[in-house]
C-alpha cells in the first residue's frame, strides 16, 4: 500500500492527486464519496451493499470508472483508545484488495466517530455521509 494504514497522521501528496474516492468500509454497507483536492469538496455517492465480495468490487469498478479518481481513501476504524479490532483488520485487508486490484494509491484515516459525527448531522445515508467525514479529515491531514 502507498501508506501503512494505521490511524491517521500528516500526509504529504504529489500534486497531480486531485480527484479522491473515499470508502466506509462495512461488513453490511460501504458508503461512498468522491471529493476534489483543489477545491476542498467532498460529495456524497450512496452506498454499496455487501451481499458479496465480488458483487461490491464490481460496484466500486463502476464508481471508479465514473470519477477516475487518482486515489482512495478508506476508513480504518478503531476502539476509542485507539486499540484495534475485528473491523479494523476487515477494513486493512480492504485496502489492500482495492489496491491490488485496482493499482491506485490507498491512503487510510482513522475514522472513530464519522458514523457517530453522521448520524448527529442528521444524515439520511449515513454511511456515504462518514465516508464524506472521512475524506474531509483526509483532506485536513494534508500539508
Amino acid at each position: 500500500m502507498s501508506s501503512v494504514l494505521t490511524a491517521s497522521a500528516p500526509v504529504t501528496l504529489a500534486p497531480h492527486l486531485m480527484t479522491f474516492i473515499a470508502f466506509d468500509f462495512g461488513t453490511k454497507r460501504t458508503g461512498v464519496a468522491v471529493g476534489n483536492r483543489m477545491f476542498g469538496t467532498v460529495q456524497a455517492q450512496g452506498c454499496i451493499a455487501a451481499a458479496q465480495e465480488q458483487a461490491r468490487f464490481s460496484q466500486i469498478e463502476l464508481h471508479l470508472k465514473e470519477w477516475q479518481p487518482d486515489a482512495i481513501v478508506i476508513g480504518v476504524p478503531y476502539h476509542p483508545d485507539g486499540g484495534e479490532h475485528e473491523n479494523t483488520l476487515r477494513a486493512r485487508k480492504f485496502g489492500r484488495q482495492l489496491q491490488g486490484r485496482f493499482h491506485l494509491p490507498v491512503y487510510p484515516v482513522d475514522e472513530r466517530y464519522t458514523t457517530t459525527q453522521a448520524l448527529a448531522s442528521g444524515a439520511r445515508d449515513v454511511d456515504a455521509a462518514a465516508a464524506c467525514i472521512i475524506l474531509e479529515q483526509f483532506f485536513r491531514s494534508l500539508v
